[in-house]
């Protein structure tokens, strides 16, 4: 019982450790955030998601792009941890997003752009931990 429910801990967190900065930082490398973006092989939405893995709803309305982009990332990130025994790092998380065939060896365009994608993540996180510590001023 134990393995099952740590197994699921470090799939929740996989998921939502840093979600926002994950998806966010997904978001910009994928579209520049731009909820009506559509790629050159008909993806849509600010998570560029290609036309076979979008199963309806407005891909322009961000909250829908999100729970799609969930929803597919759940099942490869399940994947990864059965084979790793770990959940991803940041820059396995975006190349299991972009190629998920790549994920143990990227290309170098692959592997470029999951560089982005941690850098993002790596700047948000510390521009929120250094404005915890820093002290406001008062005028």
């Amino acid at each position: 019982m134990k393995p099952i429910l740590f197994s699921l801990a470090l799939f929740i967190l996989a998921l939502d450790a840093s979600a926002m900065d994950r998806w966010t930082a997904l978001s910009m490398i994928e579209s520049g955030d731009n909820d009506y973006a559509v790629g050159a092989a008909g993806e849509v939405s600010r998570y560029q998601i290609k036309p076979e893995f979008w199963h309806g709803g407005d891909p322009s309305d961000a909250s829908t792009a999100l729970a799609t982009a969930r929803q597919i990332m759940r099942a490869r990130v399940q994947a990864f941890q059965r084979i790793h025994g770990r959940a991803p790092n940041d820059y396995e998380f975006y190349i299991l997003w972009n190629a998920p065939g790549q994920v143990d060896r990227p290309r170098a365009v692959v592997g470029e752009r999951a560089r982005r994608f941690e850098n993002l993540i790596k700047v948000s996180d510390s521009r929120q931990y250094a404005a915890l510590w820093t002290p406001s001023r008062q005028n």
